[in-house]
């Protein structure tokens, strides 16, 4: 299928928009992204079956007085389908060694991160917050636990006490993507090849996918690369799916209508102040776009003179600066131009011309089995593959 079926489309979506210059500014970069794209692009082709693949060998370490050290490839305990465990702030206290700042992860939304060991050995992930018991927390965690699936992570269960809010998770020792993407310590040294990174995103996908599918389709409403985490094995898993509904329950807050300072948020929920499906989507093409180019969108959004992403993309289209360096020639022209379309997709301006995400796992899923083919083929074959160090350079 040609990328001008996807240009028809935000054309038609383009004819119905009211006269205002940011709206028709954003479909005429569109169209002119899309038209780009197309003159590089060869056709489809079908889909194929998945592919989950990726490996690791990492510890994490609990720093627990009197306990030693620990690794974190424990598995969490079983728990019922729909079941949220009450912890005792003791036992909470007693993994963390009282909350001790060697224990001290990260910090987001719900408040400070903190790595804990369990009495049974589990190693979990601990957010806290500084808050009054309320009983809208306790049915909201009630029921984010009884959403499970291999790619979203696990919510283990809570505690409320000491003037204090917490939610206990599995801890995923291989972090968020961030820092294998574009981290500037130590841990910035990770060299994720392309399939590796199809995998993850494929992951990813299924993860927000299955909170769609739901019977009242759940939206995230804060995805970003660093709620993607990964686990020993770099099976990704969606992270906070359930923090932003959580803090309007219990703060009485609603969307922020404010001016639109994240990269990842829809410019159409920056506007309206809506959460749809296809706001999870457009995040999705950010992330897909964090993959390629190994760095922050946010450091590339005030490239393009109207701080417009898509420029970006647009101007970088046919550059190997576009990519991110670490990627090499390990991957296939055809799986590549594939991944840049799909992201231009994820990514249109207007929710109406975004697939669903039950379409980009299809796609992600034909475009990693089709890396996986060509990239492994011998003989004969292997002649016909085109490898990424040609992407720019092949006519």
């Amino acid at each position: 299928m040609q990328l001008t079926f996807l240009s028809r489309r935000v054309h038609k979506s383009y004819t119905q928009l009211d006269n205002t210059s940011s709206e028709l500014q954003q479909v005429q970069m569109f169209r002119s992204v899309a038209i780009n794209v197309e003159t590089i692009l060869d056709r489809r082709k079908h889909l194929n079956k998945n592919s989950d693949t990726g490996s690791s060998d990492p510890s994490a370490i609990v720093e627990v007085k009197g306990r030693g050290l620990h690794s974190s490839s424990v598995t969490p305990p079983h728990m019922g389908p729909h079941e949220a465990r009450e912890f005792r702030i003791e036992d909470l206290e007693q993994a963390t060694n009282y909350f001790d700042e060697k224990n001290l992860i990260g910090c987001g939304r719900l408040g400070l991160v903190y790595k804990g060991l369990l009495q049974d050995g589990t190693i979990v992930a601990i957010k806290r917050r500084a808050s009054v018991p309320q009983q809208e927390f306790v049915e909201e965690v009630a029921y984010w636990s009884g959403i499970s699936h291999r790619n979203l992570a696990s919510l283990l269960g809570y505690c409320q006490d000491c003037g204090y809010q917490m939610l206990v998770s599995e801890y995923l020792p291989n972090g968020s993507m961030c820092s294998h993407l574009y981290a500037t310590g130590k841990d910035s040294a990770s060299k994720l090849e392309f399939k590796q990174r199809l995998s993850i995103a494929l992951g990813a996908a299924k993860g927000l996918c299955h909170l769609h599918s739901q019977q009242t389709p759940v939206v995230h409403s804060s995805f970003k690369t660093s709620n993607v985490m990964v686990d020993e094995n770099f099976i990704a898993k969606v992270a906070d799916a359930g923090v932003s509904r959580l803090l309007q329950k219990i703060e009485d807050a609603g969307p922020s209508h404010s001016a639109r300072t994240n990269v990842f948020e829809d410019p159409e929920t920056a506007q309206l102040g809506i959460y749809t499906e296809m706001s999870d989507v457009y995040s999705f093409g950010v992330f897909l776009l964090e993959l390629l180019i190994g760095q922050e969108a946010s450091h590339i959004d005030s490239f393009g003179s109207d701080g417009s992403i898509l420029q970006w993309v647009e101007t970088h289209l046919n550059s190997k600066d576009m990519m991110d360096h670490r990627l090499g020639g390990s991957f296939t022209t055809e799986g590549m131009k594939d991944f840049i379309r799909l992201t231009l997709r994820c990514m249109a301006p207007l929710g109406k011309g975004r697939p669903n995400m039950q379409m980009v796992v299809l796609e992600l899923d034909r475009i990693l089995e089709k890396e996986i083919t060509l990239t492994t083929v011998t003989g004969e074959g292997s002649a016909q593959v085109t490898l990424g160090s040609q992407l720019f350079t092949a006519k």
